[in-house]
């Protein structure tokens, strides 16, 4: 897997977190320094963390699954994206904004916009894809765009929440199809 297709991926994975900085975004009168490091921090470390965990788990069945570690990143990019991709078309948009930044409202946000990211990260596993650099380009690029997001959030409001989350869905499906494609075509 190249840098191009990390960072896309990157990209993919940080759709959601996106998303959810552009609602806290909209919920704050005005966004400082303070918001912009809370977000990027939560956001961006978990974004790293649970591909660790994923690649961690992966490592321990990876000779079990050789054979066929090329449909399992098909199907987990393929279902990870068709869910961003459902929940953006699906929408809830009686949902509030909630404004607060504290840690029992970051964390469980945190988590719930990285479960993607620990597929990815088994992923990341079968495909022996080199861990660090990957998850330092997955934490930074989050970081970058939760930070974006709280601005588009707080200038434009959420009418931009179900597009992000549909170009992230739609990204990691593309991916799934194209690691697909070289393993069956090209002996990828």
């Amino acid at each position: 897997m190249n840098l191009f297709d990390l960072f896309v991926i990157a990209v993919g994975l940080s759709m959601d977190a996106f998303a959810v900085s552009v609602c806290k975004g909209l919920a704050v009168p005005k966004v400082g320094r303070r918001h912009v490091m809370t977000v990027g921090i939560y956001f961006g470390g978990f974004q790293a963390l649970m591909p660790v965990i994923g690649y961690l788990l992966g490592k321990q069945f990876e000779s079990m699954i050789t054979s066929i570690d090329h449909w399992i990143a098909f199907v987990l990019l393929a279902v990870i994206g068709g869910n961003m991709a459902r929940e953006a078309l699906v929408g809830d948009d009686d949902e509030e904004p909630d404004g607060s930044f504290d840690f029992k409202t970051m964390l469980p946000l945190a988590v719930a916009t990285s479960i993607d990211a620990l597929a990815i990260g088994v992923t990341f596993a079968f495909l022996n894809v080199s861990i660090l650099p990957a998850v330092l380009l997955i934490g930074a690029t989050t970081f970058a765009l939760s930070a974006g997001g709280l601005q588009v959030g707080n200038v434009f409001g959420t009418r931009y929440k179900s597009k992000a989350e549909l170009v992230g869905g739609i990204i990691l499906i593309c991916l799934g199809g194209k690691i697909l494609v070289e393993h069956l075509f090209f002996g990828g």
